[in-house]
C-alpha cells in the first residue's frame, strides 16, 4: 500500500498523472494503448448474415464497421438497427484475446426492440424487462469451438460487466452494464 502525503498528491495531481501513470504495469499499459487494430467477426443465427470488419484503428472507431455490426445485430423480428455500445465491442475483443481465439462470434440476440423484449419477456422469466439488449450494451453470444463454461469463466475474469449463463439454451449473455454474474 502506498500512502501519498498531501503535498505530493497536489504535485501528482499538477502533473496531469504522469508519475501515476509510470507506477501502472506496462501489461496494463499496453491493453490501453492507442495503436494497433481491433477486429470482430459475428454469424446471426437467426438470419444466417455474416460480418467481419476492423472496428477500431490506431485509437479510432471505424463508423462505416460499427454500422454494418449494427445493422447485423439488428432485431431481427422488428428488423429495426440501433448503434451498439462500443465497449460491448472492446468486451468481445478482450473475450477472444482472453480465450485466444480467431472465431467469429454466434450472435443469439444482439440489439433488442422494446416491443420484441416485452413479447420474450412475456414468455420467460428469463428476459429482464428492462433488458440491456434495448440499449443496445448486451449480446448472448457462443464460440461453437470452446465450451460453453469456459466461455462463461473468461467473460466473468474480464470484469467488464454483467454474464448471465444459458447453458440449456446453449449461449452466455454479456453486457456492459454492472459487473454482477447469474
Amino acid at each position: 500500500m502506498t500512502i501519498v502525503c498531501p503535498a505530493r498528491r497536489q504535485l501528482l495531481l499538477g502533473l496531469g498523472g504522469v508519475a501515476m501513470f509510470s507506477m501502472v504495469p506496462s501489461k496494463a499499459r499496453a491493453s490501453r494503448s492507442t495503436q494497433g487494430v481491433r477486429s470482430l467477426g459475428f454469424y446471426n443465427r437467426h438470419t444466417g448474415e455474416r460480418g467481419q470488419g476492423s472496428y477500431w484503428i490506431d485509437g479510432d472507431y471505424q463508423t462505416n464497421t460499427l454500422n454494418d455490426f449494427n445493422h447485423l445485430l439488428r432485431d431481427h423480428r422488428q428488423n429495426e438497427t440501433a448503434p451498439m455500445d462500443k465497449r460491448l465491442f472492446d468486451l468481445l475483443f478482450s473475450l477472444r484475446q482472453t480465450l485466444q481465439v480467431d472465431e467469429d462470434f454466434h450472435v443469439i440476440s444482439g440489439y433488442r426492440s422494446p416491443k420484441t423484449n416485452k413479447m420474450l419477456a412475456s414468455r420467460s422469466s428469463g428476459v429482464a424487462k428492462k433488458s440491456y439488449h434495448m440499449k443496445g450494451m448486451a449480446m448472448d453470444i457462443a464460440l461453437p469451438d470452446v465450451n460453453l463454461k469456459e466461455l462463461r469463466d473468461a467473460a466473468i475474469s474480464l470484469k467488464l460487466g454483467g454474464v448471465g449463463y444459458y447453458p440449456s439454451s446453449g449461449f452466455v449473455h454479456v453486457d456492459t452494464g454492472p459487473v454482477r454474474t447469474w
